[in-house]
């Protein structure tokens, strides 16, 4: 099938793109109180927060290895194996890890993000799921558990599959069947003002922003709170604007959040710990919205545009950064380029 190309924007990307103007106006608008404050101080904070001590500009650790190109303008991607698959302008277009169209196929609009376990597509839109092969297959749909419901992002679990619900303010959870199975409340409430209601899961938790309150909140899968982390402002380490973080990422150890406004990826420990600021907004390509994030193995993938970007860590670079420093047993430090 021909792919379709347009350039129309989904509702989900208009609403981001507004909350990250606003948020990229509240970041200009700090005093220069503030932003000495950011960057006059001691050097290993700098260091940590991954600037350059010798001249206080940021370094990243990570280097740009390749990319690939997709038609249209990306709504949601996943990695599934060895395949990469995105979701543009009402088609699912799958690649393989050099960049090769495998295989594509037409969807519904209006989509807002994909999961993948075992041969599998899961697509979610603002009030249904559908699941495909990778062939492009149907295999069965359901509906949301509420007429009222706006879903937003999801992730899979071995058991479940968990989705975050931006106009009910709460996580549904399903199994891979369909059959609702209940729904994970925050202790303190969800605050939701955009599309920023990322989600992952790593080793039995559940990760899911609460981007009104600027921190990510940590669940059992049968939705016991187990704590949170993260507290708003601009400086590396804590979350800016109006709600981030917008998009996580988890790995062995290490959960990896992306930020709107000022588009930015970090690291934080499971713990809550932040380690490192890994990629800034001219290492990403600039602009306002998030870029959406997966990680496999050493590498870690970030989409903005229509364009998928690969990065992996460098040595030579990672010296003038926190990164080197670490002691974390980091899949993303596996493999290293010198």
């Amino acid at each position: 099938m021909e792919p379709i190309t347009d350039n129309k924007i989904s509702r989900r990307k208009f609403l981001q793109l507004c909350g990250s103007i606003l948020a990229g106006g509240t970041i200009a608008g700090l005093s220069g109180i503030l932003l000495h404050k950011r960057f006059a101080v001691p050097d290993e904070t700098v260091k940590n927060s991954g600037v350059n001590p010798k001249g206080n500009h940021f370094s990243s650790p990570y280097k740009l290895v390749s990319s690939i190109k997709v038609p249209a303008f990306i709504e949601a991607f996943e990695l599934a194996g060895g395949l990469i698959i995105a979701a543009a302008s009402n088609n699912i277009f799958i690649y393989d890890t050099e960049g090769s169209l495998v295989n594509n196929f037409a969807v519904g609009s209006n989509l807002r993000d994909i999961a993948s376990d075992s041969g599998n597509i899961y697509l979610l839109f603002p009030t249904r799921i559908e699941v495909y092969n990778l062939n492009g297959d149907w295999l069965r749909d359901w509906e949301a558990c509420s007429d009222r419901s706006d879903y937003c992002s999801m992730t899979l679990t071995p058991e479940a599959l968990f989705v975050t619900d931006a106009a009910n303010k709460n996580i549904c959870k399903y199994t891979h069947g369909g059959n609702f199975a209940g729904f994970i409340q925050s202790p303190d409430g969800f605050i939701v003002p955009s599309y920023s209601f990322g989600i992952t899961s790593a080793d039995g938790v559940i990760y899911c922003s609460n981007p009104g309150r600027h921190r990510v909140e940590k669940y059992t899968p049968d939705g016991e709170y187990i704590g949170s982390f993260g507290k708003a402002g601009g400086a590396a380490g804590m979350f800016c604007g109006c709600c981030n973080p917008v998009h996580l990422a988890a790995a062995k150890g290490e959960i990896i959040t992306s930020e709107k406004g000022n588009p930015r990826i970090s690291c934080y420990g499971t713990d809550g710990k932040f380690r490192s600021l890994l990629l800034d907004s001219q290492a990403l390509g600039g602009g306002n919205t998030a870029y959406d994030i997966k990680i496999s193995k050493d590498k870690l993938f970030a989409a903005g545009s229509n364009t998928i970007s690969i990065f992996r860590y460098d040595t030579t670079q990672a010296a003038k950064t926190a990164c080197s420093d670490c002691k974390a047993d980091c899949p993303l430090r596996k493999g290293v380029t010198i």
